[in-house]
């Protein structure tokens, strides 16, 4: 097994289920795939029994009540494995106790070899089949954007838009939402991770939404903000920079180019608007069976991206009266002062740049 042997070990051990997912197909809750040589079994409980060898097709399926971590390495050290390798970040103290209690006493102590994140740095590279279902769930979350814009009207509430938005997910085959679906309006919008609230939509002001859908196992993730009633000039000015910054950003995306590359081609542009300190997170974040995956797209971050990746590209910025007083643009009263803009799409990488794939859902400044 390579990535057993890259870490000294002769076998691996995964218990994460996206990791499990991505080595045998199988979509349960309770499972772990050990490989060791040309050899690899799926381990699980007997609620799985039926769904396992339906699902983990050309691999040995062994169902048993024991915790399926610890069905296999007991599975490893019976074929005579000596070392083992096993994502620490992954196992909590309690279930490495466990898998060493159920070794033999001469293998306790040198059997589990602690790795970080082998499988992960795998799935970073899309194939051919994992981008099309990419693309069906950056599709999907386009088709929501467009429909739930109608209910984005003043006074009804964060939630109720939200609502709609997982509503519709769903009746257009959704499996769930990728995460907690952020509807943030008016001064809420300068929260960068501002969950959907009973606050009411403004008559005035900015609306965020940050939303994804699971797909076929695969996650979209996608922001926008529009605006309700007419903007100021400082609005729109802000909203302008952001987006020029995450087009700046797109454009710097291809095979080759660093991950601190990608994120200072947004970070430039918002400090030149004097908008800089204003962007508070990183400019993106790799995007598959996990809404967040590696490789991260912040500053000096020296990974290098590689073609099949899928990655976020979403800088923003948040404001409040301090950060205009700090622009030289006074605000005339607080509820146009404090806001936040965030646009964000998906992006996969190629040699020859980036290809968006939620290019159908338009990016210019609405007001509705």
């Amino acid at each position: 097994m390579a990535a057993g042997a890259a870490a000294g070990a002769e076998a691996l051990i995964v218990t994460h289920g996206p990791d499990v997912r991505y080595l045998s197909g199988f979509t349960g809750s309770s499972g772990a795939v050990a490989m060791v040589g040309g050899r690899a079994a799926l381990f699980t409980d007997g609620r799985y029994t039926t769904q396992a060898r339906a699902e983990a097709e050309g691999l040995r399926v062994v169902i048993d009540k024991k915790s399926p971590a610890v069905q296999a390495v007991e599975w490893l050290a019976g074929a005579g494995v000596t070392k083992c390798a096993f994502d620490a970040g992954q196992t909590t103290v309690t279930g490495m106790e466990a898998m060493k209690k159920a070794l033999p006493s001469s293998l306790r102590r040198s059997f589990l070899v602690a790795t970080d994140g082998l499988v992960a740095r795998i799935r970073q590279v899309k194939d051919e089949d994992e981008i099309a279902q990419m693309r069906k769930a950056a599709a999907l979350g386009c088709r929501l954007f467009a429909d739930v814009l109608e209910f984005v009207v003043a006074g009804t509430t964060e939630a109720e838009v939200a609502a709609q938005l997982e509503f519709k997910a769903r009746m257009y085959g959704a499996e769930a939402m990728s995460f907690e679906t952020i509807v943030a309006s008016g001064e809420r919008s300068a929260l960068p991770h501002g969950r959907a609230t009973g606050a009411k939509l403004p008559r005035r002001g900015f609306v965020t939404m940050d939303f994804g859908v699971l797909l076929g196992g695969y996650c979209s993730d996608m922001t926008r903000t529009v605006h309700l009633g007419k903007g100021s000039d400082f609005e729109w000015d802000v909203y302008h920079s952001v987006l020029e910054a995450q087009q700046a950003a797109v454009a710097a995306v291809r095979s080759g180019v660093s991950c601190g590359e990608v994120d200072e081609a947004a970070r430039a542009v918002l400090r030149k608007a004097g908008l800089e300190k204003e962007f508070s997170h990183s400019t993106g974040h790799g995007v598959g069976l996990e809404i967040h995956e590696g490789p991260r797209i912040a500053a000096k971050q020296e990974q290098v991206l590689e073609s099949g990746m899928v990655i976020t590209i979403e800088p923003g910025a948040y404001l409040s009266n301090v950060s205009r007083s700090r622009a030289g643009k006074p605000g005339n009263g607080k509820s146009a002062a404090v806001f936040g803009v965030r646009i964000e799409d998906m992006v996969l990488v190629t040699e020859g740049g980036g290809e968006v794939l939620t290019a159908a859902s338009p990016k210019a400044w609405m007001e509705l």
